[in-house]
């Protein structure tokens, strides 16, 4: 991942594409601009037997510049950054700000690229991209462009309650757990099953350890690491889902939902004055949704106990 800063000073974290990605989406593009030249030089020396032979050249001279040249150019700047080959492997070019790839851009990747690729066999968009730290090419610190995976990795599912621990994980208070831990325990137990049973007791128990520091009250005896994680996590996020449906399922404080009988505001159940306008008491706010359930949390800090 890198990051990559907008023209409004905002931090936006992409995933730049890397080399092997990019080369096989390079051998997609050049086969298919060695087909096109392969069927223009046909084409030209079948009209050659017909017209004249230096005009025949200039013909080729011109189809292999279009091929090479605008072949990139066109696609790139009609597509927002991408060719066939890109397309093909989720890639694409953006500008270092972030912003999609301009005309101007694409005609300096296009250009280098005859350099690097047609005249030294791609050996400078090679070195270039293994020196740069975001594996940029020539083409790209001309341009000043970027190429990044527009596919993300499949993310592991939420871990599950388990059930032994629901009742438990009710009682939970989380406000003091942080997100960079709880992204910590989520990254270890999506990586559970590719641990040796060694390495996943031993950082199972570190991570469960940091986690009771900030979170109590502390599990059951004989809870594994694991699971203890998971229920933590499960709880953390079921809230989390319950905060945002009360969000949503709030009324505005002014809007259609807070108009009265007589759709004149909040004061629509007094009474009836001239033109049919409601005046008086004004009309009753909702009920405060009620706060989730919440256990009484001990008071020492606790920590986690590991099975026995």
């Amino acid at each position: 991942m890198s990051e990559v800063v907008t023209g409004e000073a905002v931090v936006v974290e992409v995933r730049v594409a890397q080399l092997p990605s990019r080369a096989l989406a390079f051998l997609i593009d050049w086969a298919v601009q060695w087909a096109v030249i392969i069927l223009a030089v046909v084409l030209v020396t079948q009209a050659s037997v017909v017209t004249d032979e230096s005009l025949a050249t200039g013909l080729l001279i011109l189809f292999v510049v279009l091929v090479t040249v605008g072949y990139p150019v066109a696609f790139e700047t009609i597509t927002r950054g991408r060719s066939l080959g890109k397309l093909a492997l989720g890639l694409r070019v953006v500008s270092d700000d972030g912003g999609p790839e301009r005309f101007r851009q694409a005609l300096f990747r296009g250009l280098a690229g005859f350099l690097e690729f047609w005249t030294f066999a791609g050996a400078p968009a090679l070195i270039t991209s293994l020196l740069n730290q975001r594996g940029k090419r020539l083409g790209d610190v001309f341009a000043g462009t970027t190429v990044i995976g527009e596919r993300s990795p499949q993310q592991a599912p939420p871990p599950e309650m388990p059930p032994s621990l629901a009742s438990w994980a009710a009682t939970l208070e989380l406000s003091g757990l942080s997100d960079d831990l709880a992204n910590t325990a989520r990254q270890y137990l999506s990586r559970w099953n590719q641990l040796s049973p060694h390495t996943r007791d031993e950082m199972g128990l570190r991570v469960a350890t940091r986690i009771s520091a900030q979170v109590a009250p502390p599990p059951p005896p004989g809870v594994p690491p694991y699971a203890y994680l998971a229920a933590v996590l499960a709880e953390r996020r079921r809230r989390e889902e319950i905060r945002l449906a009360r969000v949503r399922s709030t009324p505005p404080p002014y809007g259609p939902q807070r108009y009265g009988a007589y759709g004149h505001g909040a004061y629509g159940h007094g009474a009836q004055g001239s033109g049919g306008q409601g005046y008086g008491v004004p009309a009753a706010a909702p009920p405060r949704p009620a706060e989730p359930p919440r256990g009484e949390a001990p008071t020492t800090s606790g920590g986690f106990v590991p099975p026995v």
